[in-house]
């Protein structure tokens, strides 16, 4: 049963929800993604969303004899009302719209709404069929009037109804179609991957902002290859990221076309990609780390092919990119850095001195472990003994910073007194008390009993020190 397998939280907000919409003579299911996810079996949202037959006036009502500890509204001109249970870390929150049909009289994205309408009205606008099932609040009843359960069981991403009219309403929803194949593994019903094609140019309809989050989102997805695959299949790439048209088009290319051994760009970016760990900046770097390649191809006398200064390049491109997508200062510098440094670690080996590694990570600065990873993405040799030099490479590199960070801070566990420091604060001339001193203050500082760097408190234990310390013995003979 659905509601079996929502958390603990999750059912008692929705009985207590269920109990006060029926008593009131309304309607209430539980929609949405928290309803696909309970199908799979797999973690639910961590919010809850709601369609009821009630207004909005009378939502909020049912709400607070609910419990709802603070009720606001979402979208009164969509019929949303929001609200908050519990409180941190286990406040949970709820959204409940009032059953409505969109009517769209032209390519406007602010429909006219009509909200005299049933729940399979308010099904039928939605955009997938796994995305369309209902399951009533108090029985855990599942109403499935486009057949959504079937087409999990079937892993099939397939539009509710018209698939050209659903793209045309809402064009985001290609990328979301695109982005639930790389969240989830499933593949397109094959209507539906066709109207994709046909809306692609639709997309530039919508904001650059909204499209980065869809797109980060089908990056990080554990399928993210099949969502890559599906971009480009239908044009979306193209619309979404133009800047990747020409890495994307390497994958038309005729194998005989070919230039030598050289390896398919794409095909190698989309490894990467997958290969790479699912933090967006990495991802991101992955899927961009090439993509100054296409214009710097180069070949030599002998027939050898190069890209120089493709790094350069591709930081550019990923600049261009990420800047266009209104992407946060933070995500468009660390994927510019990681792109023109992803080259880098490939070419360490035990000739590298100290100052080197030094040099490298301080260039990369936060971006460092991020680095290492692509580095490590960034090998997709059929060959395992290549492979594994590349593992091996990296974690040598790993090992060698970790070493060097690790002497850093046992180079910080000294006195903050040196010897000169010592003559000139006392007047006396060098000899074996400066030794003791030395000492006394590193085991101060090594205890936490002394700041390394509090050279006012270490003068005055210093001064102390040598108070309490016992005369030297005068030499035979003197």
């Amino acid at each position: 049963m659905v509601l079996d397998r929502l958390t603990p939280l999750q059912r008692d907000i929705t009985r207590q929800a269920a109990e006060a919409f029926n008593e009131a003579g309304e309607e209430l299911f539980l929609v949405g993604g928290i309803v696909r996810n309970a199908i799979l079996d797999i973690a639910p949202p961590a919010d809850l969303d709601y369609a009821t037959s009630a207004p909005v006036a009378r939502t909020r009502e049912l709400l607070e004899r609910a419990g709802a500890d603070a009720i606001y509204l979402v979208g009164e001109r969509f019929g949303t009302v929001g609200a908050v249970f519990g409180s941190l870390p286990e406040r949970t929150n709820v959204e409940v719209t009032s059953y409505r049909r969109e009517v769209y009289p032209d390519e406007t994205r602010f429909p006219d709404v009509a909200f005299d309408v049933t729940l399979e009205d308010d099904l039928a606008r939605r955009d997938f069929t796994m995305n369309a099932i209902a399951v009533d609040a108090a029985t855990g009843e599942i109403v499935d009037p486009w057949g959504g359960e079937a087409d999990i069981a079937l892993a099939v991403v397939r539009a509710v109804g018209d698939p050209d009219q659903r793209f045309r309403e809402d064009p985001l929803r290609l990328l979301r179609a695109a982005r639930f194949v790389s969240q989830l593994g499933f593949r397109l019903d094959w209507a539906t991957e066709q109207a994709m094609a046909r809306q692609a140019e639709s997309l530039s309809r919508i904001s650059n902002e909204r499209i980065l989050v869809e797109l980060t989102r089908l990056l990080t997805g554990p399928y993210v290859d099949h969502g890559l695959d599906v971009l480009r299949r239908t044009g979306l790439l193209r619309v979404a990221m133009p800047e990747l048209e020409p890495l994307a088009a390497e994958a038309e290319l005729d194998l005989s076309d070919r230039l030598g051994r050289e390896k398919d760009l794409w095909d190698h970016t989309v490894r990467v990609v997958r290969q790479a760990p699912p933090r967006p900046a990495v991802r991101w770097a992955a899927l961009l780390h090439d993509a100054g390649k296409p214009g710097t191809r180069g070949i030599d006398a002998a027939g050898e092919i190069h890209f120089f200064g493709h790094e350069r390049a591709g930081a550019a491109i990923a600049q261009r990119l990420l800047g266009r997508l209104n992407a946060d200062k933070a995500l468009r510098s660390s994927v510019r850095s990681l792109v023109e440094l992803h080259g880098r670690p490939a070419a360490y080996d035990e000739s590298w001195t100290d100052s080197a590694v030094r040099r490298l990570a301080l260039e990369a600065g936060p971006d460092w472990e991020d680095l290492l990873d692509l580095a490590a993405a960034d090998v997709t040799s059929a060959r395992a003994w290549k492979r594994r030099e590349a593992d091996n490479r990296v974690a040598a590199l790993r090992e060698h910073f970790a070493r060097l960070q690790e002497e850093a801070e046992l180079a910080k566990l000294e006195s903050p007194l040196d010897g000169d420091d010592l003559m000139r604060l006392f007047g006396r001339p060098p000899g074996p008390w400066i030794k003791g001193v030395k000492e006394y203050l590193r085991e101060l500082v090594i205890d936490g009993g002394l700041a390394p760097g509090d050279r006012e408190r270490a003068e005055r234990l210093a001064a102390e020190f040598l108070t309490n310390e016992p005369a030297p013995r005068a030499r035979p003979g003197r």
